[in-house]
């Protein structure tokens, strides 16, 4: 698995769990003194803290903070700063995890509405919209040891370039690969010149090379490889019509959601596709949540080969690491796209413009713990809340969604027909009991229908 380098300076001390380009978040001196916390014990209330004279640059809507909490401490998030309070002999914060807020206002706004709505605790709500990985305080970017390459003042120091080809060849080969490259991780610079870390101790004792810890990201699509890019494919034209809406609503919210029926083959993602790259068009970014079955390795190479850069991945299946590193790219603005299961509702996409509910029929989108949130309804209230379209494809719209649309509050658009009018899969529906009674009593796996059609079809092979 590929990893990539994390954006920022070469070298740097990793003490957070922030990215490391990020800068402290100082707001003057003009700060509150009094932050209300909430920690994470499902108390459902927030909690006065007295916020240090030193910190006050720090302390801001959305940073993590450490507590006294009893005679414990906890962990917490900062959900407001005012200048009163209605308790005396308030304790005060005694650290500021991260260098940057990780909720941001509108999220926890989407985490109050969520809280509310769903009749839960406001601190399983904040824990909803932020992944453990990233509450985790020992999270943190994975560590490599690059070299850089170093030019001193004055030009290089002797014996240069020309010298080192005559004294030292593999030195020589080691600075031309970095002046040529750039920095580069220890290993692969090793392994593709043919030596050995010494070599590279001695560049550094010349002054012309820097050895330092570099971080970088673990990647979820690296084992992917490479893609194939893709162009926009032509449309028919329901489809047209109905990525016309979408753009309308994209740049107007006239209107703010649409409802895609489309029959299974009627080219739903390539509208999907296309709407993505208007938005990007308009320097926003996007959403897309698919059930977790349909979160495919194809499903995830189609929108790659389209937009190739600035996709980012969430789903369960990644491991903590990955997940921490993904959500702090779309954080950080790196990655503008999110693919993702239901959670994927929360990422802290920067400036968003569309979000897309495949299939938004399925069960999958429901969370079964608390907050017990249905992944499709959150999605159309965080449009709301960020004033951004919201697009719902199904080919058998859910019960909620078809009556949205029956009384105009969502615009519905429908595509009756499969990509260039190809024909549909005949459909026959066996009874299984008449199997189960030619059975003689036993439950068989397949219907006779069925397995001579399976015959059929391998003698035609």
């Amino acid at each position: 698995m590929e990893s990539r380098v994390a954006p920022g300076s070469l070298f740097f001390a990793i003490d957070s769990p922030a990215p490391p380009d990020t800068a402290l978040n100082t707001t003057g001196c003009n700060v509150p003194v009094i932050a209300k916390v909430l920690v994470e014990i499902g108390l459902d209330r927030e909690f006065d803290y007295l916020v240090p004279p030193e910190l006050e640059a720090l302390v801001t809507v959305g940073v993590r903070v450490l507590v006294p909490f009893g005679r414990t401490e906890q962990r917490g998030t900062v959900v407001g700063l005012t200048d009163h309070s209605d308790h005396a002999a308030l304790k005060a914060i005694r650290e500021v995890v991260g260098r940057k807020p990780v909720i941001e206002p509108r999220i926890l706004n989407l985490a109050r509405w969520l809280a509310e709505y769903y009749g839960a605790p406001v601190e399983h709500a904040v824990r909803a919209v932020l992944p453990g990985a990233v509450r985790d305080h020992r999270s943190r970017f994975k560590e490599r040891l690059f070299v850089a390459p170093v030019t001193p003042p004055g030009g290089a120091p002797e014996p240069g370039l020309e010298g080192l080809r005559r004294r030292a060849p593999r030195q020589a080969a080691v600075l031309e690969r970095l002046q040529r490259n750039g920095p580069e991780a220890v290993g692969a610079l090793l392994k593709a010149v043919g030596t050995t870390m010494e070599t590279v101790r001695a560049l550094e004792r010349r002054g012309l090379a820097r050895i330092g810890p570099q971080a970088v990201l673990r990647d979820p699509l690296g084992t992917y490889g490479a893609v194939v890019p893709t162009q926009p494919l032509p449309l028919m034209p329901q489809q047209a019509e109905a990525l016309a809406v979408i753009k309308t609503a994209v740049t107007s919210l006239k209107p703010p959601v649409v409802l895609v029926h489309g029959v299974t083959g009627s080219g739903k993602t390539e509208i999907y596709l296309q709407a993505i790259a208007f938005a990007r068009e308009q320097g926003r970014g996007a959403i897309v949540l698919v059930p977790e079955i349909a979160l495919t390795p194809q499903t995830i190479e189609r929108f790659r080969s389209r937009f190739r850069e600035g996709i980012a991945v969430l789903h369960s299946g990644l491991s903590a690491g990955e997940r921490h590193d993904e959500w702090h790219r779309v954080h950080a603005g790196t990655a503008r796209i999110v693919i993702g299961a239901r959670s994927a509702v929360f990422a802290p996409v920067k400036d968003l413009g569309l979000i897309v509910v495949d299939e938004e029929h399925e069960h999958t989108y429901k969370q079964e713990e608390s907050p017990r949130y249905h992944a499709r309804d959150v999605a159309v209230m965080r449009g709301r809340l960020e004033h951004c379209a919201v697009v719902l494809g199904s080919a058998t719209p859910s019960l909620e969604s078809y009556y949205n649309a029956r009384v105009g509050k969502y615009h519905r658009v429908v595509l009756p027909h499969r990509v260039d009018h190809r024909q549909m899969p005949v459909v026959r529906v066996v009874d299984m009991r008449y199997e189960i009674a030619a059975g003689e009593g036993r439950v068989p796996v397949f219907s006779r229908a069925l397995r001579e059609a399976i015959r059929a079809r391998l003698d035609r092979a």
